[in-house]
């Protein structure tokens, strides 16, 4: 279908309605491919702007639309404030893509609501309400985050993902026309815009993020790591460059599969992927392995700048499982860490529940665990225990990361 709003309404309708992953959505959808990246900025964009865009849409709708209007509504108002279209061509494409896929009876209600659209009547509440809205993100997080971290608050929630982080296996100089940023990691660049070609499929480079290389740049080189955690399996294939091996513990067999295909690809030999439960005890493991990291499930909030669909569902009790889940794998896995050992913990969070306040806990309950030095060529805030990398200074990347070593025999 030849209608630049189609794609769009494909890929939002998957994230909206079926709660999908954004970047799922983009992979499973068979998108017109000379307008892909149309396409992909429009669905980040209206994300992005969904706190706005949904204001809009409350201000100048007398009732509430279905979600598939609520949709095709959002695409075009982010054509028509934020790309700046004409307002008759954002019209005749919303109206038209309606009538197409059999939804003429709300083509009228489209067409009054784009032509009546007038932007200065669309008033931001104030506070800490006005920035949920300006920055999509909930309520709750928005209060929490400006309780820990005061006025940089705000530049927080305003950042923005730099661009597509690529590490490469070597012989990047083919790629370097390309707008990039060099980080502080060699063979990692940020780029503007990276299109896959045959390079990826031959191990020649990956996608990672910044904050995934971080931490894999903190740990040291070992015999024998246990990363807990370890799915789709980026850091425990760049890990296995330099530690002798790596079993590498996920609890889905899917995505054991994944970590599989990653080191297949990769051409690591030296992962070896495990199907297992990291908070539930094995006692093969006890005290087997030089380190282990626990790169534990969490909120996700350092990652909104690349992941703009992760604040749609989110919910503050979610805080409480989430704590549980996380003390119980780094209590858990802490037992597989040899006398002499470190333990690493870390989350792409940026509150200290989750994050200084877990390892805290940990320290007070485990005396024969203390922190170690550690430090990052990354930008990045000393906490108590750990290292907190926040988005407004690590390229979008908010993450966190403490290192514990286990005293000596």
């Amino acid at each position: 279908m030849t209608n630049p709003f189609y794609d769009p309404f494909r890929v939002l309708t998957k994230v909206y309605a079926e709660g999908a992953h954004l970047k799922i959505a983009l992979a499973e959808t068979d998108l017109e491919e000379l307008n892909r990246a149309r396409t992909v900025k429009t669905v980040y964009g209206v994300l992005e702007q969904e706190g706005y865009l949904s204001l809009c849409i409350r201000t100048f709708a007398q009732r509430n639309p279905k979600q598939s209007v609520r949709i095709l509504l959002k695409i075009a108002l982010y054509w028509l404030i934020f790309l700046g279209k004409p307002r008759y061509m954002v019209t005749d494409t919303a109206v038209d893509l309606c009538k197409r896929m059999g939804k003429g009876g709300m083509a009228g209600f489209i067409n009054a609501f784009l032509r009546a659209f007038d932007e200065r009547k669309v008033v931001l509440p104030a506070g800490d309400e006005g920035l949920s809205v300006r920055y999509s993100w909930p309520l709750f997080a928005v209060r929490k985050l400006k309780t820990e971290y005061g006025e940089r608050a705000e530049k927080i929630l305003a950042a923005r993902s730099r661009g597509v982080t690529v590490r490469f296996a070597g012989g990047e100089e083919n790629y370097l026309s390309r707008p990039h940023e060099q980080t502080p990691f060699p063979h990692v660049y940020v780029f503007l815009n990276f299109v896959r070609d045959e390079g990826f499929d031959r191990g020649e480079y990956t996608f990672q993020s910044v904050g995934s290389i971080a931490i894999c740049d903190v740990v040291r080189p070992c015999e024998a790591l246990f990363d807990a955690c370890a799915a789709p399996g980026g850091k425990s294939v760049l890990l296995s460059e330099k530690c002798g091996e790596v079993t590498a513990c996920e609890l889905h067999p899917h995505r054991v599969r994944l970590i599989e295909s990653y080191c297949a690809r990769m051409g690591r030999k030296n992962v070896f992927p495990v199907c297992a439960d990291s908070s539930v005890f094995h006692p093969e493991w006890e005290e087997k392995f030089d380190a282990v990291l626990c790169d534990v499930p969490c909120s996700g909030f350092g990652t909104v700048a690349e992941n703009p669909d992760l604040p749609l569902n989110k919910r503050e009790e979610e805080f409480t499982g989430l704590r549980k889940a996380q003390s119980a794998i780094l209590k858990n896995c802490a037992r597989y860490v040899r006398r002499g050992g470190k333990l690493y913990y870390s989350t792409c969070s940026i509150f200290r529940e989750e994050n200084d306040e877990v390892v805290g806990a940990f320290l007070a309950e485990n005396p024969g665990f203390s922190v170690c030095g550690t430090d990052s060529p990354l930008l990045h805030e000393k906490m108590r225990y750990g290292m907190q990398f926040l988005p407004d200074a690590a390229y979008g990347a908010g993450f966190y990361l403490a290192a514990l070593s286990r005293e000596e025999p």
